[in-house]
């Protein structure tokens, strides 16, 4: 009874934390070209909308709240028994074309994901720079080998306890970040399951490096649990690929072909449109009309008025003199 109470409670907060409201823009990026041009093995960072994703940014102070490894489409596995587990965790309506990602999700722990998915999502790409075709095969196979395992809640918590600015006991006390790993994909988060992948063949991401009195430097492998996804993103072993929704490869410089609006209307987020709003430069001093030309028929006014004045006897205190 307690146990089943449990299980809805959980299944309550999970639903609450993981649900994301419709996307408010068009994404800036061509996901069509994205699909295309994906190779196995590119890290996938997502922005997301959920209030879990919302927690992440304010702790990572990154936009990037989620992270995917791609591994390709079925019909393009060699490995059968990889193939047959590939399969053993999706629907059947999903066909062998489909591209596919690896993901650690709340709810569901370590699953796999129609790239599709993401199609309303802003994304960007990171892709391992001088990997070997070998190395990169390890590497997804390491991240298939982990599907489901469950999501790590401890290690979330920990991570967060960890980064935080302020702690009440020592960050390492009773923290799952800092055990030994045994080499095989054990349970965590989005971002550790990828760290893990590319640390098993020595692949750096973000390595510790000090002086070294032999060979020059010594580089440390970075604990994989302490991995964020914005650290895909800042990792100078990892090329950031854009898909812009404009091609700029065309002649014509593409931000002269985007459709700008002609309202002059700025956009300030949340939806708010405004007009942009005029400069006027106030003067300290009253400013001089200019004197305009005078009409023909003005003119002819006051010829007639000094005429009159002319032919006007003068009084008799005005003397000649």
């Amino acid at each position: 009874m307690f146990k089943s109470a449990y299980l809805k409670l959980r299944d309550k907060i999970n639903n609450w934390l993981i649900n994301e409201p419709a996307a408010a823009e068009i994404m800036p990026y061509d996901f069509n070209r994205l699909k295309y041009e994906i190779r196995p093995g590119d890290v996938l960072l997502v922005e997301g909308r959920s209030r879990i994703s919302k927690i992440i940014r304010t702790i990572t102070q990154s936009p990037w709240t989620h992270a995917a490894l791609y591994i390709g489409r079925m019909i393009d596995f060699e490995d059968e028994e990889i193939k047959k587990l590939v399969r053993s965790h999706l629907p059947d309506e999903i066909s062998d074309n489909t591209r596919l990602i690896v993901e650690d999700m709340l709810d569901q722990g370590t699953v796999i994901t129609p790239l599709n998915f993401y199609h309303n999502h802003h994304i960007r790409i990171c892709r391992p720079i001088g990997i070997t075709p070998a190395d990169l095969h390890l590497v997804v196979n390491y991240a298939i080998k982990a599907l489901g395992q469950p999501y790590n809640v401890r290690h979330l918590l920990d991570l967060t306890r960890f980064m935080l600015p302020w702690t009440i006991l020592p960050r390492r006390w009773g923290s799952s970040l800092f055990r030994t790993s045994s080499g095989e994909p054990e349970s965590g988060i989005c971002s550790s399951l990828i760290a893990e992948a590319f640390t098993s063949v020595h692949f750096p991401i973000l390595p510790f490096v000090k002086p070294d009195e032999v060979q020059g430097i010594e580089v440390f492998q970075r604990n994989p649990y302490l991995f964020t996804p914005k650290d895909f993103d800042y990792s100078p072993y990892f090329e950031i690929i854009k898909y812009p929704l404009f091609n700029p490869d065309e002649p014509l410089p593409y931000y002269r072909r985007l459709p700008w609006t002609k309202s002059g209307f700025l956009h300030h987020d949340d939806g708010i449109l405004a007009g942009p709003q005029k400069k006027t430069k106030k003067s300290l001093f009253k400013r001089k009309e200019p004197d305009l030309p005078e009409t023909q028929p003005e003119q002819k006014e006051r010829a007639s008025s000094q005429a009159d004045e002319a032919d006007t006897p003068k009084s008799s205190h005005e003397k000649e003199p």
